[in-house]
């Protein structure tokens, strides 16, 4: 298992969703870890959040912000994993709300030479704006609460809460698929996000990133395991970013699905 373990949290210009997840980060029952918020250009209320945040914080809290320029996710993340210290590093996005299991879990299931994919409940619109301007702690909820959002439909499924299914091979059966991973919840090592060079800041706008990045880890032989049923996320509702860069961004994918390139032509060695 880790001995250190780093949660990177991508945030932009939503301290009310980023307020959330940091209650949950605080909750975890399982304390080693450090916090690093990379800050993709949000104003001064989300760097205000932060400190106040920090002061009673159990764990210690980083803030990596650059100038809003767009949308540069890559580039904020590269540059909060260079101010990083841990071997084992938690991909989260600042808009998904971890339970206090959610480091016991991903420690357990870190395993050398894979990288671990974790799984989401998503809220829908209408319970995002409840659970944010309420402050609900659904972090905390026991699974019979979460019984009544998921028959108003407020959820997408509840199956994940009801139960935790211990590590193993079974976890292991799929590990190319690449399609099953996304950066909004994802553990892997740092050597091995070393080795490719993070997140390949060539590509712009919303897209593809998160596949570039788990495609040139595959090339590298990193393997991917499943974090089905262990510490599922909370999605906050969020209205769909941009898409002008999307299939340009795609067509970038498919050379690398082609190829076998392993380093980001742009990355963490520019950090």
């Amino acid at each position: 298992m880790p001995a250190t373990i780093s949660v990177i949290l991508t945030t932009y210009n939503r301290p009310d969703a980023l307020a959330a997840a940091l209650r949950g980060l605080a909750a975890q029952d399982d304390r080693g870890f450090e916090l690093v918020i990379a800050d993709d250009g949000s104003t001064g209320e989300t760097a205000d959040l932060i400190r106040e945040a920090s002061d009673n914080f159990p764990v210690p809290i980083h803030h990596v912000w650059h100038a809003d320029q767009g949308f540069r996710a890559a580039a904020i993340t590269n540059r909060a994993i260079a101010a990083s210290s841990g071997e084992y590093l938690l991909l989260m996005d600042g808009d998904c709300i971890p339970r206090p299991c959610f480091i016991r879990w991903h420690r357990r299931l870190a395993q050398p030479g894979w990288m671990v994919g974790g799984t989401r409940i998503l809220m829908n619109e209408e319970f995002t704006r409840t659970v944010l301007k309420e402050e609900l702690p659904v972090h905390a909820w026991k699974r019979t609460q979460w019984i009544m959002p998921r028959v108003r439909g407020w959820t997408n499924r509840m199956l994940p809460m009801l139960f935790s299914l211990p590590d193993g091979r079974w976890r292991c059966r799929r590990p190319r698929d690449w399609k099953s991973l996304r950066t909004f919840c994802m553990a892997v090592w740092r050597d091995d996000l070393l080795q490719v060079n993070g997140f390949d800041e060539g590509y712009t706008g919303w897209g593809s990133q998160d596949s570039d990045l788990i495609i040139r880890l595959m090339h590298a032989g990193v393997r991917i395991k499943s974090g089905r049923h262990s510490s599922p996320v909370l999605h906050l509702w969020h209205p769909e970013r941009s898409r002008d860069r999307a299939q340009t961004n795609k067509d970038e994918l498919e050379e690398v699905l082609k190829g076998h390139r392993i380093r980001a032509r742009e990355g963490i060695s520019d950090h």
